[in-house]
């Protein structure tokens, strides 16, 4: 699922918190942070400006509850991956999903990996925060590889899983190519295989 349509599925319902929250995971990811501003949100969310003060003093908080928005996006897919029945195929779905947001990727960036980018720039600690969340991935995919009977390097494992698609990320969007994330996919989709006994 997309952000995109993550955020319009949270526009239809849910309360404004919600929507606020995932209407800045949206526009913070469309626009950065510095070019977005509380109205920007509030119009995305369909809130009248007025309103997101009561939920939200300032813009920091409406990050904090992007970042929010993150983790309860990425809890969601860890237990829709974790239906699947063996970590090959888990892994292989978390790709077909990044694979699948190519063509926002190409356009916008990886949306955590951009937010962090901006949020180290930062001192404070909101980097952190963020951080936690992409710890949960790296942590479920050490998860799966231990799975795979790859309980020696599984960590290792992980990180290259999630630098592979970061990295990838940064050229799908410098070169505006959603076909470098499509290879890219494919490739590690072989590689897992490799690994698996």
């Amino acid at each position: 699922m997309t952000h995109s349509e993550s955020g319009a599925k949270a526009g239809r319902r849910g309360g404004k918190r919600e929507r606020l929250a995932a209407a800045a995971a949206r526009v913070l990811h469309e626009q950065g942070m510095e070019k977005t501003t509380i109205a920007d949100i509030a119009r995305a969310a369909d809130v009248p400006l007025g309103n997101v003060y009561y939920y939200f003093k300032t813009k920091d908080q409406l990050v904090e509850a992007a970042i929010g928005a993150h983790a309860q996006n990425l809890a969601g897919l860890i237990t829709a991956l974790d239906t699947l029945p063996t970590p090959q195929d888990r892994l292989k779905a978390l790709l077909a999903g990044w694979v699948d947001q190519r063509e926002l990727t190409a356009r916008y960036g990886c949306p955590t990996g951009s937010l962090a980018s901006e949020l180290d720039k930062r001192d404070d600690g909101l980097d952190q925060t963020l951080a936690e969340v992409m710890r949960v991935l790296l942590d479920w995919a050490e998860q799966q590889f231990k799975a795979l009977g790859r309980t020696a390097d599984a960590r290792e494992l992980a990180v290259a899983l999630i630098a592979s698609y970061q990295g990838i990320s940064l050229l799908t969007n410098t070169f505006r190519d959603p076909d470098m994330m499509a290879a890219e996919g494919r490739r590690l989709e072989r590689w897992i295989d490799s690994l698996t006994p």
